[in-house]
């Protein structure tokens, strides 16, 4: 199983970025679907969450409906749509698909900093 986070990069505070998670290996449409979050110095976090019938949960303290989690079944593709950025969502994000296994991505990297 793959799964390969792009869309990061820089954003000043108030913009937004798209993230993706590519997926390939596996069956895509079953697992429910993660991205997760670390900072330097703190633990990983989960953001938000979509299971296999597209259903959404959202860590609330950490984005606070800033954030749109989203899939594409025909694409084997998850996003992460981050609007309203501020610099305490600066991290390494990360996607997570599982049941039955736990795959993980290698993360991309979000810095928001004017």
């Amino acid at each position: 199983a793959r799964l390969v986070e792009s869309g990061g990069g820089l954003a000043q505070p108030g913009g937004s970025l798209r993230l993706s998670c590519a997926t390939s290996g596996f069956t895509f449409s079953i697992y429910h679907m993660s991205w997760y979050r670390q900072a330097p110095g703190k633990e990983r976090e989960l953001v938000a969450k979509i299971d296999s019938s597209a259903r959404t949960t959202y860590n609330d303290d950490a984005v606070k409906g800033r954030f749109i989690v989203s899939r594409d079944d025909s694409r084997n593709t998850m996003y992460l749509q981050m609007n309203n950025l501020k610099p305490e969502d600066t991290a390494v994000y990360y996607c997570k698909a599982e049941w039955p296994s736990i795959y993980w991505g290698q993360g991309t990297q979000v810095t928001v900093s004017s």
